[in-house]
């Protein structure tokens, strides 16, 4: 596979986690396909520019079989979703092939603005993004990527996804609340534990915090198994000390969750005394099966909104969304409401960045001048068979702490 786009490096394989409200009922149900470039209509030019068609483009990589094109054709069909619901007569959108590969991003950019495209809705990846980002910066065209590699973010760049590091800081914060101050991690020695782990340093010592334990595996099972080992000795050695752990953190996808579900009942880890702590790479439906886990607390997007979304999405094609299409949708929708400004300026600076930022699926969102976005997200609770808000989102994102749980992140 090509590099992959990673929120769990990419919630465990591909797929993430997170949610909010819909923004309005489907209009008409769509087919499976559209052509690449998809319109309502083509209305007559005014000398004030204000009526010419806003020209979107979508890039990501569509093309072959693999599981980054399948996600890539998920996310088109919402970004289609969100356009036909919109019924606005003034919107194309250009949808283009970049290939997976910063060669194709950088021909993919070039195209779409020759079609005049006036904002660029991805590439996936940070290479791409990066590779498109000069060219889209020599046409004064904003590309809002959805990647999560937050060195590719600024100089024209916003990030429209989920910033691991944010989930970090969101969900150790939210146990320190709760009276947790003696802290473990067992953390994949791989791209995605490259981001968590600095972020969890600097999220338990902004807490107050202590780290008593923290181990890192390198990405296998063998590894996995033996360092988690350790990690589960070491936490039952602290309360024979009398030095109890309160909280052990494991930011792992499902399939090495359900590694770890029966040594967690085989050592003996009491969920009761120590918290498991995650992200929302653990926001999938089978993870509420697992009796080890129930109690966890994870940060995510509140779920009912991706709920009512996917419900959407399989009556309007037929089959499940990818969990990335929310974010495809989610910046569709957002280019859809700048449209209606000026021609001259509707896709400024200013206008992606306002504080009020944007609702959609996922929640709340700024986009940030330095090109990071920021959330709002929830806290859950793992119960048997469902996750449950155990604290709602802020109504508001917080652009101090997107920034400060992302510094040092580092790309993949």
């Amino acid at each position: 596979m090509p590099e992959t786009y990673n929120t769990d490096v990419a919630r465990s394989g591909i797929a993430i986690a997170l949610a909010m409200l819909c923004l309005s009922g489907c209009a008409q149900s769509l087919g499976p396909a559209t052509p690449n470039t998809a319109s309502i209509g083509t209305p007559s030019k005014t000398p004030d520019g204000k009526s010419r068609p806003a020209r979107i483009a979508l890039l990501l990589p569509f093309g072959g079989m693999g599981e980054p094109a399948k996600i890539a054709r998920g996310m088109k069909q919402a970004a289609e979703m969100a356009l036909f619901e919109a019924n606005d007569p003034a919107i194309q959108l250009i949808a283009k092939d970049d290939g997976g590969t910063p060669q194709g991003a950088m021909a993919a950019t070039d195209a779409a603005i020759s079609e005049g495209a006036e904002i660029i809705l991805g590439p996936l990846f940070g290479s791409s993004a990066a590779a498109a980002a000069p060219i889209a910066a020599a046409s004064g065209v904003p590309v809002v990527s959805f990647s999560n590699d937050a060195s590719v973010a600024g100089r024209g760049v916003y990030l429209m996804s989920f910033l691991a590091a944010e989930e970090v800081d969101r969900v150790i914060s939210y146990a320190a609340s709760q009276g947790k101050r003696r802290f473990a991690a067992l953390i994949a020695a791989d791209s995605y534990g490259q981001i968590v782990g600095p972020a969890f340093r600097a999220a338990v010592a902004k807490s107050g915090g202590e780290i008593a334990l923290l181990e890192t595996y390198a990405p296998d099972a063998a590894s996995m198994l033996a360092t988690a080992k350790r990690v589960f000795q070491g936490i039952a050695e602290a309360e024979t000390a009398g030095t109890p752990i309160d909280a052990l953190f494991l930011p792992a996808g499902h399939a090495q969750l359900a590694q770890l579900g029966p040594l967690l009942a085989y050592s003996g880890f009491d969920g009761q005394k120590v918290k498991l702590l995650g992200t929302s790479a653990w926001d999938v439906p089978v993870i509420s099966r697992d009796d080890q886990l129930v109690g966890g607390w994870y940060a995510a997007s509140d779920p009912q909104a991706w709920a009512a979304f996917a419900r959407k999405f399989r009556k309007n094609f037929g089959t499940e969304p990818p969990r990335l299409a929310s974010l495809a949708y989610d910046a569709t929708t957002m280019a859809l409401a700048l449209a209606k400004n000026s021609a001259l300026d509707r896709f400024s600076t200013a206008y992606l960045t306002r504080e009020t930022g944007f609702s959609g699926v996922d929640g709340p969102v700024r986009l940030l001048p330095n090109g990071l976005s920021a959330r709002s997200l929830a806290v859950l609770e793992i119960e048997k068979y469902r996750s449950v808000v155990i604290d709602a989102p802020p109504a508001t994102p917080s652009a101090s702490r997107v920034s400060s749980a992302s510094a040092g992140q580092r790309s993949y």
